[in-house]
């Protein structure tokens, strides 16, 4: 609320028309106001109070009481040392009005009152008098360390009138309790620019407290040309004033926007079903484990979905390398199908909810289920990381129906739940293992490297079967719902509650979820060749179809294209969607795969090397069997020179590690699909086998393909000089062959 001053000669804004007030007639309550024109009207104090429009001129300084109400004192604004003063004040106050220290006589200490201050034969003036006597002999350090320095009969009379302010806040010195904020110089113009600099250094790079108060002159200079430039508050002011209103300011300048951008949230997300909201993120496994291939400690990484209103943690995945937008899809994918049963797993982890029995939930899933929550998350919040921000990932939620909610920048109290699931998990059980690195290098063991002995596919049974049988019935004591204060809930008995509250949908997803979740390609058909996807071509006969000869039916921004998925842990073939059953897909193999034998797995790395080789040997090739020799070459480099391990390098090793076991995970992902069995990494010296035979299988054809007739044997060393020497003497076959 604005205040008007009403003196003469101010000026007051009515209607967006400048008046000055000329004259105040106090009898009758009213003002007379003056225009720029001269003309003069009379008004009273009450119209000008009611007006809606009615404003200090502008320029003019407000004439609000400087100065803001607060709370009342309490003792507990009080420091100890300040409360012990405050005591010894109010003795003496209280000995000089009452003549007891505790102020009532039913309270009188041994030998009170003391004949100074006998209320039965002194008076109160007396009693005042001899207080001022006896604290004036005092030391003064000591009077000044207990505050009763200087202490007059008038200062007496004073503080025995704070005593309805309280027993002890009446007596403290009121310097220690000064009010806070007051800032005399801060007027409603100086306000108004310091909020308007505020602004203006959000969206500008960082600048100092000195370039803000500069940027404070220039605002009040322009917009109030007639407010005195010597009331401006000084640069130690202003320094005072930004922490108190915006806080420390320590956050960078990006950080800082964010946040400010938060605090203008619509609302806030309350969580009170399961999917709700799935929270994911990834971290490395603080466990070193051995890969399937070479046998070597390596770092993986832990990627997990929670389920914040259970916090169940529905789905993990481990991988050798950081997780890419391929790994977070299937994550995603994990989350909506039903674990099953594995090998050692008893009955007391198959499917426990009351509801839906256990039979039901495997006859729709074709397997026994494990007690683990899954359905189709409804939002996905997650970080910045790469994986996460992907195009890929985003089409991946639009397809799952999904809302994405990413989690400010900094900001870990967004998606403080999973942060502390990585924590729990880490002390409740990676601790316990060998191979366990610590959180930093200071804190590492001697050779976690040597003491690891857990293979990848051993660690993720490990975290599966802990999953299912510890944390999902472990007791979550802060984490009980609003509807049930002081109960124990775990997980578990969460996602029970909450499907006798609202029901369960049984919706699992079909196979082939895992085609529509892979990377997509809006290609060309050719002619006998097939697609080209990242550099490489696929065929199949299904393309030489004539309805696949011509351009697609499909509008739009990929008009005339077709759509082929990928997966880029597995590059050896690539799946098209039919275009007239959707439910059927085909799968295209790379040209350059040799019909009589498989070669190993590759994945985008791989074809990066290949076609970097390519370019640097100034290769045109017309076909991708051209590019079998170069690729063989590049995957021969995991056969050891003379077959020992030892002497391959190790970058070279986790490289040859990496793309088996993601072969391997992208082999199971499609084996919910596929009729066949699940397909298993080949070790090393089997591997290097199949390369060699592939190798020279393919020199073998091309030879035999160059040279149609069968070529004669070459003439032994030293034929021609045998034959036309002089001293050779013929042989007795060759003389009756002449004679003959």
């Amino acid at each position: 609320m604005t205040v008007l001053d009403l003196a003469p000669g101010l000026g007051l804004r009515i209607n967006g028309i400048d008046w000055t007030v000329r004259e105040v007639l106090a009898p009758t309550a009213g003002v007379v106001l003056e225009g720029s024109d001269g003309q003069q009207q009379r008004q009273s104090i009450r119209w000008l109070m009611h007006h809606p429009d009615c404003h200090p001129a502008k320029g003019q300084r407000d004439s609000r009481p400087r100065g803001r109400s607060h709370q009342p004192v309490s003792s507990q604004d009080l420091t100890e040392e300040q409360l012990a003063r405050a005591r010894m004040r109010a003795e003496h106050v209280l000995e000089a009005e009452t003549g007891f220290r505790s102020g009532h006589p039913s309270r009188a200490r041994p030998g009170e009152p003391r004949p100074a201050y006998d209320p039965q034969e002194t008076t109160v003036t007396q009693r005042r008098q001899a207080k001022v006597a006896e604290l004036a002999a005092l030391n003064p350090l000591e009077a000044a360390m207990l505050g009763l320095a200087h202490m007059s009969e008038r200062t007496l009379r004073r503080l025995a009138a704070q005593v309805s302010k309280g027993p002890v806040v009446g007596f403290a010195d009121g310097r220690w309790t000064r009010r806070g904020g007051e800032h005399p110089s801060v007027t409603e113009e100086i306000r108004e620019a310091i909020f308007a600099v505020r602004r203006e250094c959000l969206d500008r790079s960082r600048i100092s407290v000195q370039a803000r108060h500069r940027l404070m002159h220039q605002y009040v200079r322009e917009n109030y040309p007639e407010f005195p430039t010597e009331e401006v508050p000084s640069y130690s002011t202003l320094r005072r004033i930004w922490p108190e209103w915006f806080g420390p300011g320590g956050a960078r300048q990006r950080y800082g926007r964010s946040a400010e951008a938060a605090k203008d949230a619509s609302q806030r997300v309350v969580v009170h079903r399961p999917g709700q909201v799935i929270a994911l993120d990834t971290t490395p496994l603080p466990v070193k484990v051995r890969e399937a291939v070479f046998g070597d400690p390596v770092t993986v990484m832990l990627s997990l979905a929670l389920d914040l209103y259970t916090h169940s943690i529905v789905a993990f995945r481990l991988t050798p390398v950081a997780d890419t937008s391929v790994d977070i899809a299937m994550l995603l994918r994990d989350v909506m199908v039903p674990l099953p049963m594995r090998e050692g797993w008893g009955e007391e982890m198959e499917w426990p909810y009351p509801g839906v029995p256990a039979t039901v939930v495997a006859e729709f899933a074709g397997h026994k289920v494990a007690a683990l929550p899954f359905f189709a998350p409804e939002t996905v919040t997650t970080d910045h990381g790469s994986p996460y921000k992907n195009h890929h990932i985003v089409e991946v939620e639009r397809e799952l129906g999904c809302n994405i909610l990413p989690a400010r920048t900094l900001r870990p109290t967004d998606k403080f739940s999973v942060e502390r699931t990585f924590s729990s998990i880490n002390s409740l059980l990676l601790q316990h293992l060998l191979g366990f690195t610590g959180v930093d290098v200071a804190d590492r063991g001697a050779d976690p490297e040597a003491q690891a002995v857990l293979t990848v596919s051993q660690m993720e049974h490990l975290i599966a079967t802990w999953v299912v049988k510890v944390w999902q019935n472990r007791v979550l004591g802060e984490y009980a719902p609003a509807w049930g204060p002081g109960e124990e809930h775990s997980p578990n008995s969460l996602f029970a509650a909450s499907m006798l509250q609202g029901g369960f949908s049984l919706q699992i997803p079909k196979p082939e979820l895992y085609y529509r979740l892979l990377k997509r390609h809006h290609v060309k058909i050719h002619a006998g060749r097939g697609v080209k996807i990242g550099g490489l071509w696929y065929h199949d006969e299904v393309l030489n179809e004539p309805r696949y000869l011509l351009p697609s039916a499909r509008g739009g921004k990929n008009k005339g294209r077709w759509v082929v998925h990928s997966d880029r842990r597995d590059r050896r073939t690539v799946f098209f969607q039919d275009e007239q059953d959707h439910d059927r897909w085909h799968v295209l193999r790379w040209n350059g795969l040799p019909p009589e034998g498989e070669v190993p797995a590759f994945s985008d790395k791989t074809v990066e090397d290949l076609l970097t080789e390519t370019r640097r040997r100034r290769l045109a090739p017309r076909s991708d069997s051209e590019l079998l020799p170069v690729l063989m070459e590049l995957l021969e480099t995991a056969t050891p020179v003379a077959q020992w391990p030892t002497q391959m390098k190790k970058q070279e090793r986790s490289s040859r590690s990496r793309q088996a076991t993601q072969a391997k995970t992208a082999e199971a992902d499609r084996a919910l699909v596929s009729d066949g069995p699940v397909g298993e990494v080949v070790s090393l010296p089997e591997q290097s086998r199949m390369i060699r035979e592939v190798v020279d299988a393919d020199r073998r054809r091309r030879r035999e393909a160059a040279v149609t007739p069968r070529p004669s044997p070459p003439p032994r060393l030293g034929e021609s000089l045998r034959r036309n020497s002089l001293f050779l003497l013929p042989s007795d076959g060759e003389e009756v062959e002449e004679q003959a």
